[in-house]
């Protein structure tokens, strides 16, 4: 694979990784910090998304990236739902 590809690969598993986790960030916030199903929405995704980057071709080395990609995607589906919330309750 050459350099692009691989940085093309990159891109679109990490990208992966934070549209996959929109929805379990969205449901996590709302629920009890620390439950079961506060564990359950952050680390479902994770088998999956460890399946994106072995059929990608990636190594170890690039789990920092789609970490992060991961972490935002929560992060951001947890304030997707707390506007809908708050623009609700208006």
């Amino acid at each position: 694979m050459n350099s692009f590809g691989f940085f093309v690969s990159i891109a679109l598993v990490t990208a992966a990784a934070l549209v996959l986790n929109l929805p379990f960030g969205y449901l996590r916030i709302k629920t009890k910090k620390y439950s079961v199903k506060w564990f359950a929405y952050i680390h479902l995704p994770i088998p999956f998304i460890y399946v994106l980057r072995t059929v990608a071709g990636l190594d170890y080395r690039v789990i920092p990236v789609i970490a992060a990609g991961a972490i935002a995607g929560q992060f951001l589906g947890g304030k997707l739902n707390s506007t809908t919330v708050s623009s609700n309750e208006r």
